[in-house]
């Protein structure tokens, strides 16, 4: 059998036409049945097992928070301008649930805990609605905590001796059984970020 040059191009064309649609398929199945393991390995490792205590001096672990949804923020009460407005952000959210916030939590976890104790946050506090439970703890202890959640965290030293401190500004949405659900944005009306939190109530 005689094949023109013609068909012998069409065929050519044809091959790698075919080629091409079989590579992009391939793409297709590794994008979609490969790659999301690795993703929602990492997000199911955000969070886990924490042994703080609040404002109070109240031990307060990952277990009292399980049954309802919560929010955590990593900061520190010597932070000028991201914390403070976070948490007044938050408090907004929290006034806009009403009797809901009974149901929900808000922890402020300080990255800070050689000068965030106990009675520091509860001073702090005082300026922010009083669902917000800030937790501390000695270093070994915020540092499990901060591993957990995959926050950065560093001391910067200050040119008078003093320091602040770098740190990731995520609020971490957990659900009721204390698995990591998304960040929580508060770049929103509190009305629209309330009614987010109500769904998973």
């Amino acid at each position: 059998m005689i094949v023109s040059p013609k068909a012998s191009r069409v065929a050519l064309v044809l091959g790698a036409f075919l080629a091409g649609l079989l590579l992009f398929f391939g793409v297709i199945v590794v994008v979609t049945g490969i790659a999301p393991s690795p993703i929602g390995q990492a997000v199911a490792a955000v969070g886990g097992p924490f042994h703080l205590e609040d404002q109070n001096g109240k031990p307060v672990s990952d277990q009292d928070m399980k049954g309802r949804p919560f929010l955590v923020f990593f900061g520190f009460t010597h932070c000028p301008d991201v914390c403070p407005t976070t948490l007044f952000d938050l408090s907004q959210v929290l006034q806009k649930l009403g009797p809901d916030a009974d149901r929900t939590g808000a922890l402020f976890i300080t990255v800070d805990p050689e000068r965030d104790t106990p009675a520091v946050l509860k001073d702090y506090l005082s300026n922010f609605d009083p669902h917000l439970r800030g937790l501390t703890g000695d270093q070994a202890s915020i540092n499990a905590a901060i591993k957990a959640y995959r926050v950065y965290a560093k001391k910067v030293p200050l040119d008078n001796g003093d320091y602040t401190m770098d740190h990731t500004a995520v609020v971490y949405l957990m659900d009721k059984d204390g698995h990591f659900v998304a960040p929580f944005s508060l770049k929103r009306t509190p009305e629209a970020a309330a009614a987010d939190l109500r769904r998973y109530l």
